[in-house]
């Protein structure tokens, strides 16, 4: 997956003269800051090194991650069609790229992000998002999640992380509060990044809210640790990426967890496939998350007909109806 041509461009743009010392250098400290998962009161990018750092090296695998799970959104609500986006922690406009790639429709989006650089950042990008109302504030979300208007969809990428507990609680909650369509959270693929997902979705579903995706189900979470629930997209690197990363690969693989949620009713939720599909001659063996509740693997062969040879298709990630 890469950005879209609009986004990739205004990137390029805003990296043109970077040098690429000074760019691996942030990169690396923004990396371990992420996975180290620091809270220590900063931003991870307060400064515009930092922040050009993201733009090479996390804005393209973030992107693809939420375009990934919006696009679940999009298969499992085909009427599905927001004029408006509210995102939570929007850091330069991730979410925002990839929900008006997703939908075309949205023409008023909020942003709100702590770092006056990211705003900054943030609003230099959306310059190159064509006409529309889109609006950049900031506020704390580490003590009491302040209250927001209505939107109809609503977006929490990669923020989780970066709270402690209470303040986490009560971010989904005010997301949630602001919600007339879908709600969307997306974290890293880690362990810890799937428990704080697992938390959300627990809470939702208290509230009454109806999971959209990648759930087949509204019962306990089958998985067992020391295993866990995360997807996967591949992310086409950059030239520039390539240099912020000090890479050859021209690729990585993202990894990231989700939890969609809406207030309408949801007809059918088919199973999910939890792992990269497994080929052999005349078979697929898939690992599934089922709509009675339960994860369990399922061999489809040739002899399954038309099932077979849509399993044959399918990735990690995807649904299935089997």
């Amino acid at each position: 997956m890469e950005l879209p041509p609009a986004l990739r461009q205004a990137v390029d743009a805003a990296l043109e003269g970077s040098a690429t010392a000074a760019l691996a250098e942030a990169a690396d400290r923004l990396s371990r800051r992420y996975r180290a998962e620091v809270r220590d009161g900063q931003f991870h990018v307060s400064e515009d090194n930092a922040a050009r750092a993201y733009l090479a090296t996390r804005m393209p695998a973030t992107y693809a991650a939420i375009r990934a799970a919006l696009e679940a959104v999009i298969v499992a609500l085909p009427d599905f069609a927001p004029a408006s986006l509210l995102d939570l922690g929007a850091g330069p406009g991730t979410a925002f790229w990839a929900a008006r790639n997703a939908w075309p429709s949205i023409d008023d989006a909020e942003m709100i992000e702590g770092s006056a650089t990211m705003r900054r950042w943030g609003e230099r990008l959306a310059e190159a998002a064509g006409p529309g109302r889109f609006a950049w504030r900031s506020a704390d979300f580490t003590t009491r999640a302040p209250t927001f208007a209505p939107h109809d969809i609503v977006t929490i990428g990669y923020v989780l992380d970066e709270l402690a507990p209470d303040a986490r609680a009560g971010l989904v909650e005010a997301a949630w509060r602001a919600t007339t369509g879908v709600l969307l959270i997306v974290e890293p693929g880690t362990p810890a990044g799937w428990r704080r997902i697992l938390d959300a979705r627990t809470w939702l579903i208290s509230a009454g809210a109806q999971l959209v995706a990648p759930c087949a189900h509204d019962a306990p979470c089958p998985i067992v640790e020391p295993d866990w629930c995360h997807f996967s997209r591949r992310v086409a690197r950059s030239r520039t990426h390539l240099r912020g990363k000090n890479a050859v690969v021209p690729f990585e693989d993202e990894k990231f967890i989700y939890v969609a949620a809406t207030r309408q009713p949801v007809a059918t939720r088919p199973a999910r496939i939890l792992a990269p599909p497994r080929q052999a001659s005349g078979r697929v063996t898939l690992k599934l998350c089922e709509p009675a509740g339960t994860a369990a693997e399922r061999l489809i062969s040739r002899r399954d007909g038309e099932l077979y040879k849509t399993a044959r298709r399918l990735d990690w990630g995807d649904a299935i109806e089997a």
